[in-house]
């Protein structure tokens, strides 16, 4: 019996995305915002299946992120936000509790949510990955929702 092989493509056609990007830090976060959106319609997606939420920082995406699935209109949430390391450990309460609460709301509900939260030590760092040397984690963190998403679709579906 030969093995079968089921991956998501980057294939946006038909699939329905909410970006929630924090505010704070935002000369950074519209920077990603920016390779998110080029890279959804790079792969298909149609600008009438992009939901945008804006939310003050990282610290609320999670319960933004758990309204968001149950209202059960995203075959994907992307998260992109930015936490820069400063002299208090603040830093490492917001970043964790950030990346905690999205990951275990997309672990608990089966939909893909996509980190794109940069936690960063200097802003230099934040801005490398904003589009800088570094690429845009903007752009990744759209990619990966596409394929999960797409992943996803054909599981259900039973396509390979």
């Amino acid at each position: 019996m030969p093995i079968r092989l089921t991956e998501g493509q980057l294939n946006a056609k038909g699939l329905a995305f909410a970006i929630v990007v924090g505010r704070f830090n935002s000369f950074i976060t519209e920077r990603l915002l920016s390779g998110a959106l080029d890279a959804l319609a790079r792969h298909g997606c149609a600008e009438e299946d992009i939901e945008i939420v804006r939310v003050p920082g990282s610290w609320e995406m999670p319960v933004v992120v758990r309204e968001l699935i149950q209202l059960e209109k995203h075959d994907a949430i992307i998260c992109l936000g930015a936490v820069i390391r400063g002299d208090t450990p603040h830093f490492d309460y917001v970043a964790g509790e950030a990346a905690k609460g999205i990951g275990q709301a997309a672990a608990e509900s089966g939909v893909p949510v996509a980190f794109g939260v940069l936690t960063c030590n200097t802003l230099e760092q934040a801005i490398d990955r904003a589009g800088g040397k570094s690429g845009n984690k903007g752009t990744d963190a759209a990619v990966t929702a596409i394929e999960m998403a797409d992943l996803m679709r054909r599981m259900r579906e039973g396509t390979s």
